[in-house]
């Protein structure tokens, strides 16, 4: 009866464990985001107020976020952020940095057409081993000799969580087209692979 009694108290307590430990982490982030917005913005409004408000930083940051948001969706204010994206790149130092964040980002935004074309499955990085990976482009190779065309894909494929990764050619009959949305690919690589289905079917280019 004690054995059985332990047992059941074990596995209710992973089982305890295991629901709180995403709520416990996701309230840690949500609360050093928080504190960290409202450190950016906070000693600005102390020194204004001469007392400290806890949270104004914070909701400051959101509503310029937000009104940056509404800015850069119309004309005006497009033809503004263009202007000042203009303005950074010709500066040495930020135009790399600035340039190759923007593109990895601009990748993952919804709004964008033009970036991740499928979520696909790849024979990498060896034979028998199989990565997920989002096509990206696709490119035909011409040999100037023979004039024989090679057409290749190019797949960019996470090695650590979603914004790091290595782009590789390969050729069309080595890429698997997946049913998977875009955004269900995300959440599959941002969750290791736990989201994905049981079954994935093989859909058309």
């Amino acid at each position: 009866m004690a054995i059985s009694i332990r047992a059941i108290l074990k596995r209710k307590f992973l089982a305890g464990l295991i629901v709180s430990i995403p709520a416990v982490i996701t309230a840690l982030v949500l609360v050093w985001f928080f504190e960290f917005v409202d450190g950016i913005l906070g000693p600005v409004y102390d020194k204004i107020l001469e007392h400290h408000v806890p949270g104004l930083g914070f909701v400051s940051a959101i509503t310029l976020i937000l009104l940056i948001g509404i800015i850069s969706t119309n004309v005006f204010g497009k033809k503004a952020i263009e202007f000042i994206e203009k303005a950074i790149v010709r500066v040495p130092v930020f135009k790399g940095i600035y340039s190759s964040v923007k593109q990895l980002v601009d990748a993952f935004s919804p709004e964008n057409k033009s970036s991740f074309k499928k979520f696909v499955i790849v024979e990498y990085p060896r034979a028998g081993s199989y990565a997920f990976g989002f096509l990206t482009k696709e490119s035909t190779i011409k040999t100037d000799n023979s004039g024989r065309e090679t057409c290749l894909r190019a797949v960019y494929v996470p090695t650590n969580n979603l914004y790091l990764g290595e782009i590789i050619l390969f050729t069309e009959k080595d890429v698997f087209y997946t049913d998977i949305s875009i955004e269900e690919g995300v959440k599959i690589i941002l969750s290791g692979g736990i989201a994905a289905p049981a079954k994935i079917l093989e859909a058309k280019e």
